[in-house]
C-alpha cells in the first residue's frame, strides 16, 4: 500500500468536507475521483501531497513516496528557458550530474588528477543510470505528443498562452514519473488528438494515477476504480465511470427500498405503542418497544448531491431553413491558411460539432459564421435568424458591479427568478451565490454565467466555443439534455468527447482548408474515420507493391550493354565498400580497447600511461571519423547506382 486515509475528518472553516472517510491506494492503480463541484476533490487531492492536515484521523504514506501533483493553479509559473528546458526539469537529478560532469572534465584538463578521474567515471556512470541520455528525447517525444511542433520546443516558455503552459507543465509532470500521479483536470487544456495521445500514454504509465476530470469520456476509458465524494464521506466503486453510474443507482434503489421498509416498520410499531401505552396489559409491551425504537440503528434516507435539474430553452420565433451558407470562404492569418475557397452550408434544428487538433481554425470558422472576422467570399445568414455566441472573450461584455441574477435578469427572457435561480443551479451557482457580483467572481465562473445568458437569450442559432470548460458532469449532462431538446440550431467546439457524442448529429472538420462533414452522430464519424484510414494504408501497400513489380520487370529487361557497365561499375564501388566496412570495423575495435584502457584503474595510477593511451585514443578517434566520411560516401555511390 503508497498511501492510506484512515477514518478522516477534515474541516474548512465551520464546514466539514470530510467526516470519518478512509482511502488505501495501492500500486498500478487507475483511480477516478469524482462528485459535484464544492464537495472538496482538489482539496482532498492536497490532504494527500500534505499541504492540508487533517482534523482527525491519521494519514500514512509510505516510506519515501513520490507524490506528483499537476492542478490548473501551476500557470501562475514564469520562465524564460525553452520549453524544452522546461519540460527537461523533471530530471532533476540527471542535469545535477550533468553540470557535475562539465566541471570535472574542465577540472581535468587543467589538471590531471586520478582520484577526479575516477569520480567523472562514476558521475557518467550515475548520468546513465538517471536517464540522462535519454531526457532530450522523452521530453520532445511527450511535448510533440501534447501538441507542440518540432520547431516549438526551443521556443521560450513565456512566449505561450496560458493553456499552452500547462500543456509544458504536464509533460514536466509526467516524466518525472511519480508513483503517485495526482491530475486535476489535465484535459482542460488539450484538443482531440492530445487527449487520444495522453490516453495511449498513461495507459502504460507505471505507478498509480488519481484523476480528477469532468470529460466524462476520459476518465471512462482511462479509470478502473472510482472514489466518489458525497454526503462527507468516501464512497468506493470497482470499474470505471460507467460501472459507477450504475452501480450507485443500484445502491440509492436499495438504500431507499430499506428505508422505505424501515419507516414502514418504525410507523407500524408508533401505532401500536400510541394504541396500547394506556393498557395496562399492553403497557410494559409498549414501554419495550419504546426502548427497542430508541436502540434502533436508523437508515437514512438516500440523498443525491448530483440529482438532475431539468432546463429548456426555447427560442422566440422559427428561422428559415437555412441558416448560414459558405461559398468560396477564404480566411487566412499572415501565411497561415485556415480556409481556402470553402463552402459549407447549416440548415434549421442541426446540432454541428466542430472538430480537430488546435491551430486549424475552429474558434475561427464560429467568429466568421457570426461575422465578427473578416474574410474572402460569401457568408450569408438565413431568414429570421437570431444567434447568440458564446466564447471566453465575451467575459468582458459582463457589468462587473451587476450581481449574477442582475445579469440574467438583464437578459429580458421574461423568466421568475425561481426559474432563473434553478438555471444557475445547474452551473454550479447555490444558494446565496446567485447575489456575488460579477467582479468578483473567477474566470470559470464568469464563463458559467455568459453560458447561462447564451442559454436563456430565446435565440435560435447558437455558437458555442467550448462551453463545457468549466462545468462538472452532472452539469455537462443537463446542457446535454437541453441541446437535445433545443428547437434551434447549434454549431459548438468542443474536446468534450461524451458531449460531442451525445449533443452533436452532424460532424465538421476542417481539412487542408475545407470544410469536410460528416452527416452522422460522433460514433459512426470515428468508424468511418477508421475505415477510411484503413482502406488508405491498404491502398498505399498496393501501389507499393506496383510499383515494386516494375522496378523487378524493369530488373529483367536491363541487359544491355549500359547495364552491363553499370553492374562492372556497381561491382567496383561494392568491393571498394566491402574494404572501407572490415577497415572502419577494424578501427573502431582499437577505438574500444582504448576506451577500456582509459576507464582501468591501472591506467589512471599511472600518468604517463594515461597521457600515452589518451593521446592513441584521440588519433584514433580522428582516423575512425575519417573512415566513417569514406564509408558513408561510397555508401552513397551505391544507393545512387542502385536507385
Amino acid at each position: 500500500m503508497l498511501l492510506s486515509l484512515n477514518g478522516i475528518t477534515f474541516e474548512f472553516g465551520s464546514r466539514i468536507l470530510l467526516e470519518n472517510a478512509s482511502w488505501h491506494i495501492y500500486e498500478n492503480e487507475r483511480i477516478g475521483l469524482i462528485g459535484p463541484n464544492g464537495t472538496g476533490k482538489s482539496t482532498l487531492l492536497k490532504i494527500l501531497i500534505g499541504e492540508y492536515s487533517v482534523s482527525s484521523g491519521e494519514v500514512i504514506r509510505s516510506k519515501n513516496l513520490q507524490i506528483g501533483y499537476f492542478h490548473q493553479d501551476l500557470q501562475s509559473l514564469e520562465s524564460d528557458e525553452s520549453i524544452l528546458q522546461v519540460a527537461k526539469g523533471a530530471f532533476a537529478k540527471a542535469l545535477a550530474l550533468e553540470a557535475e560532469i562539465k566541471q570535472c572534465e574542465q577540472d581535468l584538463q587543467e589538471e590531471y588528477n586520478e582520484k577526479e578521474a575516477h569520480r567523472l567515471a562514476d558521475l557518467i556512470h550515475e548520468f546513465e543510470i538517471a536517464g540522462g541520455y535519454e531526457m532530450d528525447y522523452k521530453s520532445a517525444e511527450v511535448l510533440e505528443g501534447l501538441g507542440f511542433k518540432t520547431i516549438d520546443l526551443s521556443r521560450s516558455f513565456k512566449e505561450f498562452s496560458g493553456g499552452w503552459r500547462m500543456r509544458v507543465l504536464l509533460a514536466k509532470m509526467i516524466l518525472q514519473h511519480p508513483e503517485i500521479l495526482l491530475l486535476d483536470e489535465p484535459t482542460n487544456h488539450l484538443d482531440l488528438p492530445s487527449i487520444e495521445w495522453i490516453e495511449k500514454y498513461l495507459q502504460g504509465y507505471e505507478g498509480t494515477i488519481v484523476i480528477i476530470s469532468h470529460d466524462r469520456y476520459f476518465i471512462d476509458k482511462m479509470v478502473t476504480k472510482v472514489v466518489e465524494i458525497a454526503q462527507q464521506t468516501l464512497h468506493h466503486y470497482t470499474g470505471n465511470y460507467s460501472f459507477y453510474e450504475k452501480e450507485k443507482a443500484m445502491r440509492l434503489e436499495f438504500q431507499q427500498r430499506e428505508f422505505e421498509n424501515q419507516q414502514d416498520y418504525i410507523k407500524q410499531q408508533e401505532r401500536f405503542i400510541e394504541r396500547f401505552k394506556a393498557k395496562a396489559s399492553k403497557a410494559t409491551q409498549a414501554q419495550s418497544l419504546v426502548k427497542r425504537l430508541d436502540r434502533l440503528d436508523r437508515i437514512e434516507a438516500p440523498i443525491s448531491e448530483t440529482a438532475a435539474i431539468h432546463f429548456r430553452f426555447g427560442i422566440a420565433q422559427q428561422p428559415g431553413k437555412v441558416i448560414s451558407t459558405f461559398a468560396k470562404v477564404s480566411k487566412a492569418y499572415g501565411d497561415i491558411m485556415i480556409l481556402n475557397e470553402a463552402d459549407a452550408e447549416i440548415n434549421r434544428q442541426e446540432k454541428i460539432a466542430l472538430i480537430g487538433a488546435n491551430g486549424k481554425g475552429k474558434s475561427t470558422v464560429l467568429r466568421l459564421i457570426a461575422q465578427s472576422e473578416q474574410f474572402e467570399g460569401h457568408i450569408q445568414g438565413g431568414h429570421q435568424v437570431q444567434p447568440a455566441f458564446y466564447a471566453q472573450h465575451q467575459l468582458e461584455a459582463l457589468h462587473g458591479e451587476n450581481t449574477i441574477l442582475d445579469e440574467l435578469n438583464a437578459c429580458g427572457s421574461g423568466k421568475t427568478e425561481m426559474e432563473l435561480r434553478a438555471l444557475m443551479g445547474c452551473f454550479l451557482f447555490r444558494g446565496d451565490d446567485v447575489f456575488k457580483k460579477i467582479k468578483i467572481l473567477s474566470g470559470g465562473e464568469k464563463a458559467r454565467v455568459a453560458l447561462a445568458k447564451t442559454i436563456i437569450s430565446k435565440a435560435n442559432f447558437l455558437l458555442l466555443d467550448e462551453p463545457t470548460n468549466h462545468l462538472d458532469i452532472a452539469s455537462v449532462n443537463m446542457l446535454i439534455e437541453a441541446i437535445q431538446q433545443y428547437d434551434g440550431t447549434v454549431i459548438f467546439v468542443s474536446h468534450d468527447r461524451h458531449f460531442i457524442k451525445q449533443a452533436a448529429t452532424k460532424i465538421w472538420e476542417i481539412i487542408d482548408g475545407k470544410i469536410k462533414e460528416f452527416n452522422g452522430p460522433y460514433d459512426e464519424y470515428i468508424i468511418h474515420t477508421a475505415t477510411l484510414q484503413k482502406k488508405q494504408q491498404q491502398q498505399s501497400e498496393t501501389k507499393i507493391e506496383i510499383v515494386q513489380a516494375i522496378q523487378e520487370a524493369k530488373a529483367v529487361k536491363e541487359n544491355t550493354s549500359a547495364y552491363k557497365q553499370q553492374q562492372k561499375e556497381e561491382k567496383k564501388i561494392k568491393n571498394a565498400f566491402a574494404k572501407a566496412e572490415e577497415n572502419l570495423k577494424m578501427h573502431q575495435e582499437k577505438l574500444k580497447q582504448l576506451e577500456a584502457l582509459l576507464s582501468s584503474p591501472e591506467t589512471y595510477a599511472d600518468k604517463d600511461l594515461f597521457i600515452k593511451t589518451e593521446k592513441e585514443y584521440t588519433a584514433m578517434s580522428d582516423e575512425v571519423k575519417k573512415l566513417q566520411h569514406v564509408y558513408e560516401n561510397l555508401f552513397e555511390q551505391l544507393l545512387s547506382l542502385e536507385s
